[in-house]
């Protein structure tokens, strides 16, 4: 791996820099949010008007052809933009989907009329993508999803349910897997479509999460009519399309395992007293904070292996599957042992214990949502068996059964 910039690299951070320098307030600290204190329909309205800002200055679709609106540049661009971003205060969560997977499947499979429309809207910030996936009953196996699409004449008939859909409260529009034939095997019988999350038949659910966020939502659906014309690739089609937003999705790479997340445990144990000493004093926290320090430093060398394939024009390859695992359970046990330093009180709220407890707090309270976004463990564990190590291929039973005869 290298991880030094190249010239041409190092000149477009510097470049980059100096433009957020002059648009955006530098992050002093890991528990600073650009949307403290915000509403949601104000954090909505900053996150548009920054979206809008930056497609003005080209950096909204780095790597995008300029057809669409985009810079034309290369992935490792759009990582060291990501980098250097990650440095200053600005609205996120809210356009990721849009930009990271929806468009990019809109801008492959749509009718260039529909990708004419669309694309340059959703590149202004105009509108908010949403990914509808995951089902109740098939969770990240999207294989075994239920909501039925009927085609009438030019349209569709879409009714079931969808859940875990980040955003939907606040998204204009999003794409949609569902099942058109249920006569064909399970990955078959799947289409997908362009969906407007404000047409009639549509209700959405935000899901209260623990840690008093509604970043997920259920959504059911009720004889929503979509446009034939709205369709993504050929009827039957939907799993390859889905594979197309998957294969975007794996281009996202770093921000999941805060770098730095060992020093804050090490200030928090100097400060907290165990057996009346300071808790830094005791090996068993010692090994903790190094055991934390480890895991962070693991997975800047998976980001970095990722990095160095996009710098050489290639793709990150399955294994970036480890990154997802690696750091979902780091920051569940780095954020969870924080709270063992705080004792009996450390789940009280920081406004009690002291504001230096409120990022790995907040951390340990949206751990879970972080495992079971965009696929559970178990999936990626499978990912890292059969496509990392090579070992044989879970033994699947339903290949070729027609999905309608499958147990439900």
């Amino acid at each position: 791996m290298d991880f030094r910039d190249t010239p041409e690299e190092a000149a477009f951070r510097v470049e980059v820099r100096a433009w957020l320098g002059v648009n955006a307030t530098p992050r002093t600290s890991d528990d600073e949010r650009f949307d403290a204190g915000m509403s949601e329909a104000e954090r909505i309205a900053a996150a548009r008007e920054w979206q809008r800002k930056k497609a003005q200055a080209g950096y909204a679709a780095i790597t995008w052809p300029r057809e669409f609106g985009g810079m034309g540049g290369t992935p490792i661009q759009q990582v060291i933009y990501g980098q250097e971003e990650e440095q200053f205060l600005v609205p996120r969560q809210v356009f990721e989907n849009s930009l990271g997977q929806c468009l990019p499947t809109v801008a492959m499979w749509a009718k260039p009329e529909l990708t004419a429309q669309y694309i340059p809207r959703g590149l202004r910030g105009d509108d908010i993508w949403c990914q509808l996936f995951s089902e109740p009953a098939a969770g990240s196996d999207t294989g075994g999803i239920r909501t039925r699409a009927e085609k009438r004449g030019d349209e569709w008939i879409v009714n079931g349910q969808k859940v875990w859909t980040s955003g939907a409260h606040f998204c204009d529009y999003g794409i949609l897997l569902a099942r058109s034939d249920w006569e064909k095997p399970k990955q078959k019988g799947l289409t997908m479509f362009m969906l407007d999350m404000k047409a009639p038949g549509i209700e959405v659910r935000p899901i209260h999460q623990m840690s008093d966020e509604y970043e997920f939502c259920e959504v059911f659906l009720t004889d929503v009519r979509i446009p034939d014309s709205h369709r993504l690739g050929d009827e039957c089609d939907g799993w390859k399309v889905m594979l197309s937003t998957l294969m975007h999705e794996r281009m996202s790479l770093g921000g999941v395992l805060p770098s730095n997340l060992h020093e804050g445990l090490i200030d928090l144990a100097r400060k907290a007293l165990w057996n009346g000493k300071p808790a830094v004093e005791d090996d068993r926290v010692k090994a903790r904070i190094a055991d934390a320090y480890l895991s962070q430093k693991g997975v800047e060398l998976i980001i970095s292996r990722g990095i160095t394939a996009l710098s050489r024009g290639q793709q990150p390859g399955p294994e970036m599957s480890i990154l997802k695992l690696v750091a979902g359970k780091g920051i569940l046990d780095i954020a969870g042992f924080a709270m063992e330093l705080a004792g009996p009180e450390g789940m009280l709220s920081h406004e009690v214990l002291g504001k230096e407890w409120a990022f790995l707090q907040r951390l340990w309270l949206s751990a879970p949502g972080i495992r079971l976004a965009g696929g559970t463990d178990e999936i990626m564990r499978n990912t890292v068996a059969e496509h990392v190590l090579g070992l044989p291929r879970e033994m699947r039973t339903d290949r070729d059964i027609p999905f309608r005869e499958l147990e439900r």
